[in-house]
């Protein structure tokens, strides 16, 4: 899938593409099968410019849609339900919520690989709790002054505040291994989310893969501050190539697993 920036070359085109550009992205990057020619290939324009794929830094629409293909959050929306309903994408079922609406258990679904990578060393690498967790994390790392911390800053993750203000006070690196209450996988395939008040609608920042879709630490730490151009996720595309603000190329994901819609 290939998705060009755009700079209308004229005022009519211009105005064209800022009423029906964004709504054209929405539904290619959704997911829509239709090809455009004979290749398979789509091609959408967006009428302004994307800025990047590391989730903690994206702050405009239309880099949060190239990423919605690229990673993936534990859950997603069935669109095709009335009223809009929440299913699971990596998660093996919705999350265990407590009767305090307090703290949010998810369970991963088994045998969910991310794309292939140099930082993986030709070894397939799982999807696993801590990967969740590690991602979240990285909103309340000072050096990435994440613009979107305050939606789990609002929310109140149990220790991870503190944890950031430790590391603000330090002047020294974000501490990813210590475990806190608010925030901690409980094996394998199992993270828990505790939160410090009641917030019974929570678990639905967990659709939005853009927010909270998961990264491997070894690729995080592997590119560095290049991560952004070196989007990886278990999602069913991977980013080819990128000329910023000119073109973007999105190829099909091979280890992308069988997935059945009803």
């Amino acid at each position: 899938m290939t998705v060009p920036s755009a700079d209308p070359p004229d005022a009519a085109r211009r105005d064209w593409l800022a009423r029906s550009g964004a709504a054209l992205a929405g539904a290619a990057l959704a997911g829509s099968t239709r090809a455009a020619g004979h290749d398979n290939t789509l091609h959408v324009a967006f009428s302004v410019a994307e800025t990047g794929f590391d989730p903690v830094a994206i702050g405009d629409e239309n880099s949060n849609r190239v990423a919605a293909c690229i990673f993936e959050a534990p859950l997603t929306y069935d669109y095709l339900a009335r009223p809009v309903q929440l299913r699971p994408q990596t998660a093996a079922a919705l999350p265990e919520i407590s009767a305090d609406f307090r703290r949010f258990t998810f369970t991963l679904r088994p045998g969910i690989f991310f794309a292939d990578d140099p930082a993986f060393r030709g070894v397939p690498r799982e999807l696993v709790a801590q990967d969740y967790v590690y991602s979240v994390k990285r909103y309340y790392d000072p050096a990435l002054n994440s613009e979107n911390i305050y939606i789990f800053e609002n929310a109140g993750l149990v220790g991870l505040g503190a944890l950031r203000a430790q590391a603000q006070r330090s002047g020294g690196p974000f501490d990813y291994d210590t475990e806190v209450e608010g925030l901690r996988a409980l094996d394998r395939y199992r993270f828990q989310v505790t939160l410090a008040a009641p917030n019974p609608r929570f678990h639905f920042q967990f659709a939005l893969p853009g927010l909270t879709g998961a990264l491997a630490r070894e690729v995080v730490e592997a590119y560095g501050r290049d991560i952004a151009a070196h989007p990886v996720g278990t999602g069913p595309y991977r980013l080819a190539s990128w000329r910023r603000a000119s073109r973007i190329e999105l190829v099909r994901n091979p280890l992308y697993r069988e997935r059945f819609f009803e």
